[in-house]
């Protein structure tokens, strides 16, 4: 079996690690004060983005270590590397979500029918600062390149304008008597992240059961590869994900009998640059002769 060549290194930004781990304690500590906040003023509004924010507070702490553990490359343990273990980490972030956003529910939903007074004074301070703080981490990931930190920077982006709703709905508290606004801008919050969670668990799980990438067509995958020179047809085809960024590809080429070793391998950095224009960056390739019977043919 033969099998192509690719950069096993990646490129892991210095800075990437201590920008995740400035922005999760920033996160966190500002999570914790708005959890105590918002049961002090009274406002399920600021505890569903006190959910919100601890989600994300999860996915930086998770990202910061997995920006590390990345680093560790392959081992004998675990021969394709850590990369999948990110998977592993959304779905735990995404089970402490779902659980959250069905208690802030169940406390909001009561309260659009029976509304209680809220400190409005006190939830724009909150909505201010909740801006301040997050639009602070997302300028300390701005120019961050790695895929944990521009995935992170979008989160953080999305509590910023959950903390601007939050502040109009203050301010229209602060000036009229409509206490059921408070109760109603939880549910759309909490809706919100539970859309999100039930998006990216999905994501997760097709992953994890190894389902085709959602960008990549196997019977074009296949139809490119016959029209290389010197392949006359290809079959067990194979492509997963590791972590929805790093492709894998195995498939059996049928090739001429006889082939000298430069032509194989003629054939098979062809092979590669084409796997790669299609953004598969592990291909793994059995070369058979058309007389060979293929064991694996026809069993998935």
């Amino acid at each position: 079996m033969a099998h192509a060549k690719h950069d096993h290194t990646g490129h892991h930004h210095h800075g990437a690690s201590g920008n995740i781990k400035v922005a999760f304690f920033l996160n966190l500590g500002f999570t914790i004060l708005e959890i105590i906040g918002g049961l002090w003023i009274n406002s399920v509004a600021i505890l569903s983005d006190a959910l919100h924010d601890l989600g994300d507070s999860l996915s930086l702490g998770l990202a910061w270590y997995f920006e590390k553990v990345a680093k560790r490359g392959r081992d004998q343990q675990f021969t394709f590397g850590y990369k999948r273990f990110s998977l592993l980490a959304a779905v735990i972030n995404s089970v402490v979500l779902l659980v959250g956003s069905f208690i802030v529910l169940s406390e909001a939903i009561p309260r659009i029918l029976d509304p209680e007074p809220v400190n409005a004074a006190g939830m724009m301070g909150f909505a201010l600062l909740g801006i301040v703080v997050n639009g602070a981490a997302v300028l300390r990931l701005k120019k961050g390149e790695s895929l944990n930190e521009k995935v992170v920077r979008l989160h953080l982006m999305e509590d910023v304008l959950g903390w601007v709703a939050v502040l109009v709905g203050g301010t229209v508290l602060y000036f009229f008597d409509i206490p059921v606004i408070d109760p109603l801008l939880s549910v759309a919050i909490t809706l919100y992240v539970l859309y999100n969670v039930v998006r990216n668990l999905r994501q997760s799980m097709k992953i994890l059961l190894q389902a085709t990438p959602p960008n990549m067509n196997p019977r074009e995958v296949e139809e490119k590869l016959v029209q290389l020179p010197g392949i006359q047809s290809i079959h067990d085809l194979h492509i997963w994900t590791l972590d929805g960024t790093y492709n894998v590809l195995t498939l059996h080429a049928v090739v001429a009998p006889g082939l000298q070793v430069q032509q194989t391998e003629a054939i098979k950095k062809h092979l590669r640059q084409a796997m790669a224009d299609m953004d598969i960056q592990h291909v793994t390739v059995e070369m058979e002769t058309p007389e060979e019977v293929c064991s694996h043919q026809g069993q998935l």
